[in-house]
């Protein structure tokens, strides 16, 4: 295989072997890439077919889905992907025939992407293997700025997914995502429109965010200052892990009065931020720590595991927990059980989760106490008088935005260090499983505002955004960057990417990206990253400390 998608890249160059760091297979990497190769394809007569003045919703939602199953530690499911791949096929025979219903033509479409088929499961596998996972493209800096909107767009296609399947879609978010990825096929665009889109990738980045926000705010009220308990009941319990909020209601549902209680894990805990779920008493806390974690945490929690979309962990050989462990939607292992989706207007079906949990032990205790969040960016609106009266005495000096993934490389330990060493009159602004590293430290307040104010998930990162442009109307600044606020951001995979991108399309500049800067950038795309927006990685705490406060 090759693959330097995510930050844990082998060697900080890319995996390469049988089986990458994250645990998936070259098969399955394969696949992923011949999948996302045809989606090309099928982009270049969805494009078309849209000029004609016709979209083909079926392709709408099919891309979305299908770059959102190829992000780092969705999918590992060889089955899965060879499914999909026949879509591809089906879904391009009734695009044409659309094309040419509309008295159109697509003899100049001739790219492999577009019109390579299978006849076999076996020619799909064969193909799948020839397939190299370096993005083609004439020059390698326009691989390294075609890998920037590829990896955006799959961030971006997992929000959109969360946002549709709570009744919320944006059809310019589906144009565009067409169009992008119909122009990754194009060896005609230069380096500077190559360098247009990725920016107009973050400026749809911000848009999808929004979407995503409106949806779940809509379907489950504004985030609240909430405690989570970190503890544990004594009856049995369900472990729901992911972003997927529609699963987290619906499980709720299911539950409440079967004497099973329910636990969020990793990305799932801002779950307990939203209003709507308060009512349920069953709804215990948070179990455990970020999705790296997981192997130790599911041994512990002795019941059912529900995964609602990524961050799944290969288990070892010696796992007692396997076959506790249950995926849903898009997510996918080959020895847990999946959950299939509802049809429209239905619930999913999560009673053989329930019923495995009535015969397990209640979770073992690791911890207790509770970890304060909900401060996504109507929370905060609400203490604004607050906050500004404490920038303004001199009591906040600075804001530091430390949002974005987790790990499981020890070189994150910068992160816990970082939020240790901050002074005292500094804030720390979060959304995405990154808190983990710092959120159960005691880093006090500053007069009643909690010195960490957590956001949410990382697709929350747009609730920061929205803050700090609330702040900089506050203040009657003419420029974002004039805020007292630093960004040292920590990036895993692709929807870190789509985050920096919205950043970076609102104009932030001087964003700091550990542990590591992304492989898959060029020197020469680094640099230009690096000249226009300030683009830089981390250095020793002690160093990066003084440069910040400086």
């Amino acid at each position: 295989m090759f693959c330097y998608q995510c930050q844990e890249a082998s060697k900080g160059t890319g995996c390469v072997s049988k089986i990458g760091v994250c645990g998936v297979t070259s098969e399955v990497i394969h696949l992923q890439d011949l999948y996302v190769f045809l989606l090309k394809g099928n982009a270049l007569f969805a494009e078309h077919l849209n000029s004609l003045g016709q979209r083909n919703s079926k392709f709408d939602r099919l891309l979305m889905e299908g770059l959102f199953s190829t992000i780092t530690n969705v999918n590992f499911t060889e089955s899965f992907f060879i499914d999909r791949i026949k879509e591809i096929f089906v879904l391009r025979s009734e695009m044409k025939k659309s094309i040419l219903d509309l008295k159109g033509g697509f003899s100049d479409i001739t790219k492999e992407c577009a019109v390579w088929e299978a006849k076999s499961i076996t020619e799909i596998i064969l193909k799948a293997a020839e397939i190299n996972g370096t993005i083609d493209a004439p020059t390698e800096d326009i691989r390294s700025l075609r890998a920037l909107i590829l990896y955006g767009l799959k961030g971006m296609a997992a929000y959109a997914d969360h946002a549709a399947v709570l009744g919320k879609e944006n059809q310019e978010i589906y144009a565009f995502a067409t169009r992008a990825m119909a122009a990754l096929t194009n060896d005609a665009l230069s380096v500077d429109e190559n360098i247009a889109l990725v920016l107009e990738t973050g400026k749809f980045g911000v848009s999808v965010m929004a979407l995503l926000d409106e949806a779940n705010t809509t379907a489950y009220g504004n985030p609240e200052i909430t405690k989570v308990n970190i503890g544990v009941s004594n009856k049995p319990g369900i472990l729901i892990s992911g972003h997927d909020l529609k699963d987290m209601e619906e499980l709720l549902k299911q539950t409440e009065g079967t004497g099973v209680d329910v636990y969020t894990h990793s990305e799932m805990l801002p779950a307990h931020y939203y209003p709507a779920f308060k009512k349920y008493a069953h709804f215990i806390g948070n179990y455990g720590g970020a999705w790296w974690q997981q192997k130790e945490d599911f041994e512990t929690f002795n019941g059912p595991v529900l995964f609602t979309t990524n961050c799944i962990v290969p288990p070892s050989s010696k796992a007692t927990y396997t076959n506790r462990v249950f995926t849903t939607g898009v997510a996918g292992f080959p020895d847990f059980k999946h959950i299939e989706n509802a049809k429209d207007g239905e619930a999913k079906d999560f009673s053989p989760i329930i019923e495995m949990a009535k015969s397990c032990k209640a979770p073992t205790e690791i911890e207790t106490g509770e970890i304060v969040g909900g401060f996504a960016h109507a929370q905060v609106f609400a203490l604004a008088d607050k906050v500004v009266e404490a920038v303004k005495s001199g009591a906040i000096k600075k804001f530091f935005v430390m949002a974005g993934c987790d790990g499981r490389m020890k070189d994150r330990n910068y992160y816990t260090e970082f939020a240790e060493k901050l002074p005292k009159d500094t804030i720390i602004l979060t959304a995405g499983c990154a808190k983990y590293r710092y959120n159960k430290l005691p880093l006090g307040d500053i007069g009643g505002i909690p010195r960490v104010l957590d956001a949410g998930q990382c697709n929350d990162s747009y609730s920061l955004a929205v803050i700090a442009l609330k702040l900089k109307e506050v203040f009657e600044l003419n420029d974002i960057n004039d805020l007292p606020i630093a960004y040292n951001i920590a990036w895993y995979e692709q929807k870190a990417v789509i985050v920096l991108l919205a950043l970076l399309s609102l104009g932030v500049k001087n964003i700091h990206l550990g542990p590591s800067l992304p492989a898959f950038l060029s020197p020469n795309v680094a640099k230009v990253l690096v000249d226009t927006f300030g683009i830089a990685g981390i250095g020793t705490v002690d160093e990066d400390m003084k440069m910040f406060l400086n």
